[in-house]
C-alpha cells in the first residue's frame, strides 16, 4: 500500500459530512421499528461515518474516535442487549423476542412491543457498527498509514 498523504480538503469535508451521516444513522435506528430501516441499516450508517474519518484522517485522527480495543466490548454489549431482551421475554412466559411479555408494568401491550423493538434495534445497531469498524481495523492492521 502506498503511504497516505493527508489532504486538508478531504479531511475537512469528511469532518463536516460525518456528523450528518451519524445523525441519519441514529434516526434510522430509532425510527426503524415503524418505518423502513432499523438496527442493521442504522449501524451500517454509523460505521460509515466513523470509517469516513478513519479513511480520510489516518491513524492519528482515528485515535480521537472509537479506539480499536473498544470495538469488541461494544459489539458484545450490543449482542447482550439483543439476547437479554429475548431471554427476559422467555422468563416471563413468552417466546424468544415476544415483546408483549416484557415486564414493563402499567403500559398497554402495543407500547410494550414498541419499546421492546426499539431496545432490539439499538442492540443490533451497536453490534453492527462495532463489528464493521472492527473488520476495518483488522484489515488495516500492520499497514503503514499516517
Amino acid at each position: 500500500m502506498r503511504r497516505q498523504e493527508e489532504s486538508p480538503i478531504v479531511l475537512l469535508g469528511s469532518r463536516l459530512l460525518s456528523p450528518y451521516i451519524m445523525l441519519f444513522g441514529l434516526y434510522v435506528i430509532f425510527f426503524g421499528h415503524y418505518s423502513p430501516g432499523g438496527g442493521f441499516q442504522g449501524g451500517t450508517l454509523l460505521a460509515a461515518s466513523i470509517l469516513l474519518i478513519r479513511l480520510s484522517g489516518g491513524r492519528r485522527v482515528s485515535r480521537l474516535q472509537i479506539q480499536e480495543f473498544a470495538t469488541t466490548p461494544l459489539a458484545i454489549f450490543g449482542v447482550v442487549i439483543y439476547f437479554t431482551t429475548g431471554l427476559v421475554a422467555m422468563i416471563m412466559g413468552g417466546y424468544f423476542l415476544d415483546y408483549e411479555m416484557l415486564p414493563f408494568t402499567g403500559m398497554e401491550p402495543a407500547m410494550v412491543r414498541y419499546w421492546g423493538i426499539l431496545i432490539i434495534e439499538v442492540g443490533i445497531g451497536l453490534a453492527v457498527m462495532a463489528i464493521l469498524v472492527m473488520i476495518y481495523d483488522n484489515m488495516v492492521k500492520g499497514e503503514d498509514y499516517a
